[in-house]
């Protein structure tokens, strides 16, 4: 049951006093932000700090699965910022569909879910526990652009 089913996702986000970061630019050839009928597919999007740093480290050898849950969860910022900016508000979102996770990692690491974990309860506390949680994909890569901990791509599905 959704915590404040009444909601806007707009509503909820101002409720949880969360502020969206700027609209993350690409960084290469690629549209950050494609719809196809009623599917919106994002491009992996990074943990770009509001100040254009990025969260960089390889998790469970410099950095801990806290911090990269954290750098998780700002990259769901910044995929919840691309929608907003793209489709003018976060309420045609009618749901997530799916998200794919990359940690970067060392071998043997095994706690992938738990970090991307810091996106996927984001985007539930934003979108409730129906429309925010979808299907999922999480595992770890040797590397990943400029260092970042996590990237992430997510397909939503959209209301006309």
């Amino acid at each position: 049951m959704d915590i404040l089913p009444h909601m806007s996702h707009e509503e909820k986000l101002k409720s949880l006093g969360i502020e969206l970061p700027p609209v993350p630019q690409a960084a290469g050839l690629y549209k950050p932000m494609l719809v196809v009928g009623d599917l919106v597919y994002l491009s992996g999007h990074l943990p770009i700090l509001e100040d254009g740093t990025m969260r960089v480290g390889q998790v469970g050898n410099d950095c801990t699965v806290e911090e990269g849950s954290d750098a998780a969860r700002q990259v769901g910022l910044n995929m919840l910022a691309t929608l907003r900016a793209r489709l003018g508000s976060l309420d045609r979102i009618a749901r997530v569909v799916k998200l794919l996770g990359l940690v970067n990692s060392e071998s043997g690491f095994t706690k992938h879910p738990q970090v991307i974990n810091g996106c996927s309860e984001l985007l539930k506390d934003v979108l409730g526990n129906d429309c925010g949680v979808g299907t999922r994909s999480a595992f770890g890569v040797s590397g990943l652009p400029a260092g970042a901990m996590v990237e992430i791509e997510g397909i939503f599905q959209i209301k006309e």
